[in-house]
């Protein structure tokens, strides 16, 4: 039996685990797809040797960049985001080639842009992680916007949430989060940006699927803020990884 699987640390919640093993049931598929939840990168090659079927493999936080130096070829879309979420294993006798890609920037494309008006011309990215690169670049290259990310903390090509003002939100339309704030179990939780100046021009973007509605697109809501929620990226993302691991 063919398996697939996700990689990461702590899993918990799996969304990846419950779409295949549907989509394989659903479609007739003779596959399975497990959690491998390891606490370093250094186990991928445990994960691989040890399961002599795996065909595929989804990457999550924390190893969507820390992976890249383990495989054996990436895709120049992968290469120019600098992170992988999708690995094709490919097998010929005892060698093993690992061939990395990303999927989440065509799942945030095609998620996004039915939602992006004419006006919407820049957009602030709220986490600086291996994901917050694929909506970086998926903005940018894609669909002709000029972005900026937000942290936490001071560093190079950055602002932080302390300098968002009414001025940046009304130049700024677009805010995509990135980060896991707001993911349950904290649903109380939300981004600081001053959602009280937001209007309905701007475009709120959670990638955080759990809650359906975080606060982050609560507050939005409030003041007239178009809102949507990562579980369609999700959705998207999958079925291009299951491409990617059968083309």
């Amino acid at each position: 039996m063919d398996t697939y699987g996700l990689i990461g640390y702590p899993l918990g919640h799996s969304f990846s685990r419950n779409f295949f093993t549907d989509k394989f049931a659903s479609e007739g598929i003779d596959a399975e797809y497990k959690n491998f939840e390891i606490p370093s990168i250094d186990d991928l090659p445990l994960v691989i040797t040890g399961n002599p079927h795996l065909k595929g493999l989804n990457v999550t936080i924390p190893y969507k960049e820390k992976v890249i130096p383990f495989l054996d070829e990436i895709s120049k879309e992968a290469r120019e985001i600098g992170a992988v979420n999708v690995i094709r294993v490919e097998r010929k006798g005892k060698n093993v080639k690992l061939i990395g890609y990303n999927s989440d920037v065509v799942g945030f494309k095609e998620s996004i842009e039915p939602l992006l008006k004419i006006h919407h011309k820049k957009a602030l990215i709220l986490g600086t992680g291996g994901a917050s690169k694929a909506v970086y670049y998926a903005l940018t290259k894609q669909l002709g916007l000029e972005a900026v990310f937000v942290s936490r903390y001071k560093r190079p090509n950055t602002v932080v949430y302390e300098d968002l003002d009414e001025e940046a939100l009304r130049e700024y339309e677009v805010v995509v989060n990135c980060s896991p704030v707001g993911m349950f179990p904290k649903i109380y939780d939300s981004p600081k940006i001053p959602y009280e100046v937001l209007n309905e021009n701007n475009l709120l973007f959670d990638l955080v699927y759990n809650p359906d509605q975080t606060m982050f697109m609560q507050k939005g809501l409030m003041h007239g803020a178009v809102v949507k929620n990562g579980l369609e990226m999700l959705v998207l993302q999958a079925l291009a990884s299951w491409k990617y691991w059968n083309q």
